[in-house]
């Protein structure tokens, strides 16, 4: 089953086109690695998928399950199932993170969730991220980490219980074990009636997680896909070699190397 559909997607932000003709489609029960270089839209549709008021569609369409997401405000999709895990959560100081928690799975619920039940949820999905209860007693990411705060949205997203759930380099920040925990996660809330789209620069996550399929987004579309062979290779040869075997020519946004970047137990390794 089709449970998102991408046709001809085109996005501006400040007059920049930074989406320019995105096609893809993501089934039931898939786990799509989001690849390219920095700049080159990924983070992007992400944000327009879940409706980021800073980006506007110019033209194309969305389906999720069926239904024009374009229609909706943001809080219908996130009712409806959809859940970005964000590459740098905001602060929100003076709301606490039970308050929060409770008012986003009552958004779901026909009944509000009793407070002993949402203790109950909040305590296991604490242990399961190896993060302490008591931080449920603070304002929202406010002094977190960087690595505290990636543990919380991947908290946010068991408790909220998405059927896609999109996570914007969901790893960064973290160290070896954090990247771990995080994986072993994410593997244990896959299923058949859940989605992920995960960007990443680490071709660690990926070699835990295990993709279905590998999207590469360059100039503000798709390239080409794969599957675990393409982030492989882009892990040990960069995407110079998408541009001679595709005849793709690769914006760059500054004279960095064009790589897909690897985490220390991959240096390790190498060496």
């Amino acid at each position: 089953m089709v449970i998102l559909e991408i046709k001809n997607l085109h996005a501006k932000v400040n007059d920049v086109e930074i989406l320019r003709g995105v096609n893809l489609t993501v089934n039931s029960g898939e786990v799509v690695a989001l690849l390219g270089p920095n700049g080159h839209g990924k983070s992007t549709l992400l944000s327009v998928i879940m409706g980021h008021p800073n980006y506007t569609v110019t033209a194309g369409e969305i389906y999720y399950k069926g239904e024009d997401v374009l229609s909706m405000s943001v809080d219908e999709r996130a009712r409806a199932g959809l859940f970005l895990a964000m590459q740098n959560p905001s602060e929100v100081p003076g709301v606490i993170i039970s308050d929060f928690i409770r008012a986003a799975i009552n958004a779901k619920r026909e009944k509000p969730i009793k407070p002993i039940e949402l203790f109950r949820v909040l305590d296991k999905a604490s242990k399961e991220m190896q993060m302490p209860l008591d931080l449920a007693n603070r304002s929202l990411n406010e002094g977190f980490s960087g690595g505290e705060k990636k543990r919380h949205e991947i908290m946010q997203m068991k408790l909220l219980n998405p059927e896609l759930a999109m996570l914007d380099e969901i790893d960064s920040g973290l160290d070896v074990d954090g990247i771990k925990i995080v994986a072993n996660q994410i593997n244990k809330e896959k299923s058949d009636k859940r989605s992920f789209l995960v960007i990443s620069h680490y071709a660690r996550l990926y070699d835990l997680i295990n993709p279905t399929r590998a999207v590469v987004m360059i100039n503000g579309r798709v390239a080409i896909e794969g599957g675990m062979e393409v982030i492989n290779r882009i892990d040990q040869e960069g995407y110079e070699w998408i541009q001679i075997e595709h005849n793709i020519s690769i914006e760059r946004e500054d004279s960095r190397p064009v790589v897909l970047e690897v985490c220390a137990v991959n240096e390790g390794t190498k060496k």
